[in-house]
């Protein structure tokens, strides 16, 4: 096989993708590329397992904060807005950082990245124990952890994604599993540490804890592998004229090279002029073949310089094109009315949805339930029934005569109707209830990727979901803080869950019109663009 790069044999059991549109490449200058087929098993399973724990370890006490979020409004005396503010960042920052921690994971891998994520997850726990106030809990608690659950999360579904594909949705059902367990987990291993060790002992345990990803990081073998070396030098000076992304003409290298003679002439004239005048020495360093020699190689140099600049124009007017597709699929996108309704919809239920995970616990403890009462925390319940919901709704999501996005709606309506029920829940049993209900429905996150895609069709997923998980951090962050300024206006959380349950119900109603008729008719309102191709001479006999 001859390749751009010289020739370079096949290993037995590779697929070697080379096409000529840019975006089936990581980089414009690695033409060749070759990857590992996905083996749906063998050391995919320590994949899922190894994924499934660091879940566990990174979204166990974030999500489960609602435990310590009481112990912060003791300590430190605050409002329940500001308070909810630490909450609300640990699950908002990852969310609304998702492009930052996709780049990171494409550029280092997921193994790389799992280690040092492990390392912020750790450490941002344990500074938390020594917060002298509720600021730095912003920081340590909100920042530093919540970014590192974001990081965690993207390459645990990365790495999973690479090691299946056949029963890529069985892997990562398993995997996401992990953050509701670690929710019914850490909700009662938390409040145990703190009755034994306090706060601070149990934030530094905690932190301890999640230590263990690293040693989860060492086994996410990397699947993906390429046998291209990177160009060198040589290679470099070939690029430009083997590889012209736009169709210009070569007369730019050439003007390259004359405003390099211009200025390296100009230079020797000044050189000569601020000599001692002593042309004979100048005329036997002319004749010296050393001299010679020197003046090829700045002739070489000169050429170099030119080529390698016509390089960096080339990639910036790539760059250019780059964005400028990007913000066009981004407007054909929100032209699709139930792509634009599904972000509104999810923006109002991060809002809405988001807060009783967090607040459930002093909601009881404001009702003036008596800790006696309480079998098992109320966040432990929405845990469990978190993971029950994901498993069961997304079985109900393949069957054929279920449509998925009236499935989803549904849960939001609901969900909604159980948030508006809270202020009348003035007991365990019913407040246990509604939290195995709101749990359940939570679970709706499984079938959300269905929804997205069968809105804009595979090859949108990727772009769709991104914008869709940022306005989901963006709920996530301010749902808590608008609840706890509520409560801290009226003192009583009725208002507060009125609202919760109406942002709920008005993104659910908003998404349920804007898929009538038949959301079959709205897939055909977003035309498919035409496939954006880069010239390139790629040799023959690939």
């Amino acid at each position: 096989m001859r390749t751009v790069l010289g020739r370079q044999p096949r290993a037995p059991g590779v697929a070697r993708v080379c096409a000529g549109t840019y975006r089936e490449y990581p980089s414009w200058f690695r033409l060749t590329m070759e990857i590992k087929k996905s083996p749906d098993g063998g050391w995919g399973w320590v994949i899922v397992l190894v994924s499934f724990f660091t879940q566990f370890l990174c979204y166990g006490s974030p999500i489960a904060v609602g435990v310590l979020y009481i112990e912060w409004l003791d300590a430190f005396g605050e409002g329940k807005g500001k308070t909810a503010w630490v909450g609300s960042l640990a699950s908002g920052v990852g969310l609304l950082a998702s492009p930052i921690c996709s780049l990171c994971v494409s550029s280092f891998g997921a193994r790389p990245v799992t280690i040092f994520s492990g390392f912020l997850v750790a450490g941002g726990l344990m500074l938390s124990g020594f917060a002298p106030n509720i600021y730095f809990l912003f920081f340590s608690y909100g920042i530093v952890v919540g970014l590192g659950c974001g990081l965690l999360y993207t390459a645990t579904v990365t790495i999973t994604c690479q090691y299946f594909d056949s029963r890529r949705g069985l892997a990562l059902g398993l995997i996401s599993t992990g953050s509701s367990v670690g929710l019914f987990i850490y909700a009662a291993l938390q409040r145990l540490l703190i009755e034994f060790y306090g706060l601070d002992g149990c934030l530094l345990i905690v932190g301890a804890l999640a230590l263990n990803i690293l040693a989860c990081g060492s086994l996410m073998r990397p699947l993906q592998s390429s046998e291209c070396p990177l160009p060198e030098k040589t290679a470099l000076e070939n690029v430009p004229d083997r590889y012209s992304i736009y169709n210009e003409k070569e007369k730019n290298l050439e003007e390259n090279i004359n405003i390099l003679e211009k200025s390296y002439g100009s230079e020797e004239t000044h050189k000569s002029t601020s000599a001692n005048g002593d042309w004979k020495h100048e005329n036997l360093l002319h004749k010296n073949p050393t001299t010679t020699a020197h003046t090829k190689e700045t002739e070489t140099y000169k050429k170099k310089v030119a080529e390698q600049t016509y390089f960096c124009k080339q990639l910036a007017k790539r760059k250019w094109q780059l964005y400028k597709n990007y913000c066009e699929e981004t407007m054909a996108l929100f032209k699709n009315k139930v792509f634009s309704a599904l972000f509104i919809a999810i923006f109002l239920f991060d809002i809405g949805g988001f807060p009783p995970s967090l607040l459930m616990e002093d909601v009881a403890r404001s009702s003036n339930v008596k800790e006696e009462e309480f079998i098992m925390p109320l966040i432990s319940i929405i845990g469990i029934m978190t993971a029950v919901g994901k498993l069961i709704l997304g079985i109900l999501a393949d069957f054929k005569w279920i449509n998925t996005l009236y499935l989803y709606i549904a849960t939001l309506i609901f969900m909604g109707l159980a948030l508006c029920a809270i202020p009348f829940a003035k007991s365990y049993v019913t407040l246990a209830i509604l939290s195995a209900i709101l749990g359940f429905l939570t679970g709706n996150w499984s079938i959300f990727p269905y929804v997205t895609t069968k809105t804009v069709g595979i090859e949108k997923l990727a772009h769709a979901y991104g914008i869709l998980m940022f306005f989901a951090g963006l709920g996530n962050s301010l749902g808590p803080p608008i609840i706890g300024w509520f409560y801290d206006w009226t003192q009583t959380y009725d208002i507060a869950f009125y609202f919760s349950g109406f942002c709920v119900l008005l993104g659910g109603f908003i998404l349920l019109l804007a898929a009538l008729p038949p959301w079959e008719t709205c897939n055909k309102q977003l035309p498919k663009p035409a496939p954006t191709t880069f010239l390139y001479k790629v040799a023959s006999n690939v």
